[in-house]
């Protein structure tokens, strides 16, 4: 409590410096979290008979519904490093009671595109990470595509400059370039900053500008990280940094700013490469005479070697997960692991991330996403039936078979085989090639295991095979019982049996259990085979 009372004094909390406050007399003075991650300062009556104790808020940001949001900047596909910034936020709304906004930063007009933005939506379709205002949901904050917001950002870019706040920037890109080059003539080591040539002009010429954000010249501007903690920057290691291009669209910190206070937005999540970029959005919020929100900042997701991570290194599109067959869930699980932690606990179900989710457990180091850890994670999720049921195994490993070609595979046939694969396959992709020789005709003959197994000197072996279980009931355990008994009875070495058997039934040389497999292939069609792997075996020596 001590520590809390602590942050009272003067100290940032909430974003924003609150000053000491002497308790009232008969009360005492505390502060806490918030619920949005902020504090909370209020004064608690000395009991008194009949009187219920009274809080008094100093930051109502922290005591609103938490309200987060993604806003991905449409490129083509939804990077999984984004989609784990969405997931941190959706899983403090939904813990929370709070709501989770999708908003399209599509202002770059380059390099949007419906396509793109399509491709962002499905990739948090096939998440699951549904949103409560965004796009082809609506809401009334809308709308939610940046470029469609254009009139919004205008006024207020009008509104900084008529406070004194912004002005229009008439220096050209080749009087900055050649600035810039005088400079580094100057100072190879020296770093260009807008000189502030047009800070105090007053007249306004009908020839292109951009707009500048003017900074304080003095002072600091320090926020309160959820996951950093305090950040602290002089306002003079900022420059008049630009707002609004030639073109009019605005540019990052502008646009974000202005939605995320128009939609009412408590935590602002997102990399660590834009904690850069948060003091100038704090001193434009503090221009336009608005409540800061909370920001969290996370660890970037890095490549093996540990640069920025790219198609070159790993699937970083969310579709590609998709696509070699992983579970949502599963991907989720390791996202989310990514940079946070509850104990030791590696895999967690949907529920259980919402439950336990908070931005004191996010770390700070930037990570290197593991491809041997994340499948290991997605495995555990495809193996348990708690996480991965029944149902959703199906109708996984159906669309992976339709992929191999196989129309209208029998969703009956995969059900009584799951058992058998749940343990081995890694994807659904995988489980359907695990499959495979169940809905072929003629199994697809490994070359190594039939050149191994289906030689001469077993054919006989495979006859003596096809006899005994020709005139058994078609059932595992009897099945493996009569096969048991007639090695033992003839001495014959079940590896001599039991392999070019399976390599017969399947095309490999390893599979499910055979017996399981027999039954589940049938008595033709298995007893088919079998006669076709002897023929093989025969046909080896000639």
């Amino acid at each position: 409590m001590g520590r809390d009372c602590a942050r009272d004094r003067g100290a940032v909390c909430s974003n924003r410096a609150l000053p000491a406050q002497a308790s009232a007399p008969g009360s005492h003075r505390v502060s806490r979290a918030g619920p949005a991650g902020g504090f909370l300062s209020c004064e608690i009556p000395l009991p008194v008979a009949g009187f219920p104790l009274l809080w008094r808020v100093l930051t109502p940001l922290a005591m609103a519904t938490p309200r987060v949001r993604f806003a991905p900047s449409p490129s083509g596909y939804l990077h999984i490093g984004g989609a784990r910034t969405a997931l941190f936020s959706w899983l403090w709304a939904r813990g929370q009671g709070g709501q989770f906004i999708l908003r399209v930063e599509d202002t770059d007009q380059e390099r949007s595109s419906v396509d793109s933005v399509a491709a962002v939506l499905d990739g948090m379709k096939w998440l699951g990470l549904d949103w409560d205002e965004g796009p082809e949901v609506g809401g009334p904050n809308g709308p939610y595509f940046q470029s469609e917001r254009r009139v919004l950002y205008r006024e207020k870019t009008d509104e900084l400059i008529a406070k004194g706040h912004a002005y229009r920037c008439y220096c050209t890109k080749a009087e900055l370039d050649a600035q810039r080059e005088a400079l580094k003539a100057k100072d190879p080591k020296a770093k260009f900053r807008y000189p502030g040539t047009c800070r105090d002009r007053s007249d306004t010429p009908d020839i292109p500008h951009v707009v500048r954000f003017k900074v304080p010249s003095s002072g600091r501007t320090e926020f309160k990280d959820l996951v950093f903690g305090v950040v602290s920057t002089p306002n003079d290691a900022q420059q008049d940094f630009v707002i609004v291009r030639p073109d009019g669209f605005p540019l990052y910190n502008l646009a974000c700013v202005v939605d995320d206070h128009e939609m009412g937005i408590t935590v602002v999540a997102r990399g660590k490469d834009h904690i850069g970029n948060t003091p100038q959005q704090i001193m434009m919020y503090e221009a336009l005479g608005w409540d800061v929100p909370d920001f969290a900042h996370l660890p970037l997701m890095l490549s093996s070697k540990g640069d920025k991570l790219s198609k070159r290194h790993a699937a970083v599109g969310v579709q590609d997960y998709r696509d070699r067959g992983f579970t949502p869930d599963g991907v989720l699980n390791y996202l989310a692991r990514f940079g946070w932690s509850y104990g030791d606990q590696e895999i967690f179900t949907r529920e259980e991330l919402q439950k336990y989710f908070s931005w004191d457990r996010v770390g700070k180091a930037d990570g290197k996403f593991d491809e041997r850890k994340f499948a290991d994670v997605a495995f555990e999720h495809l193996k348990r039936p708690e996480l991965t049921g029944d149902d959703a195994y199906i109708a996984g490993t159906l669309r992976f078979l339709e992929k191999r070609g196989f129309e209208s595979p029998s969703a009956d046939l995969v059900a009584r085989a799951l058992s058998t694969i749940r343990d081995r396959a890694k994807s659904f992709e995988d489980a359907a090639w695990h499959l495979d020789f169940y809905f072929r005709d003629e199994p697809e003959m490994d070359a190594k295991a039939s050149k191994k197994f289906l030689k001469p000197d077993n054919a006989q072996h495979l006859e003596g095979f096809h006899e005994i279980v020709a005139d058994c009931d078609w059932d595992a355990e009897i099945l493996e019982k009569a096969v048991t008994d007639w090695v033992a009875e003839t001495g014959v070495k079940m590896k001599l049996v039991a392999q070019p058997a399976r390599v017969a039934l399947t095309g490999r040389s390893a599979s499910p259990g055979l017996y399981d497999v027999m039954v589940l292939l049938g008595k033709e069609r298995s007893l088919s085979r079998v006669l076709a792997g002897i023929e093989i075996a025969k046909q080896a020596g000639g």
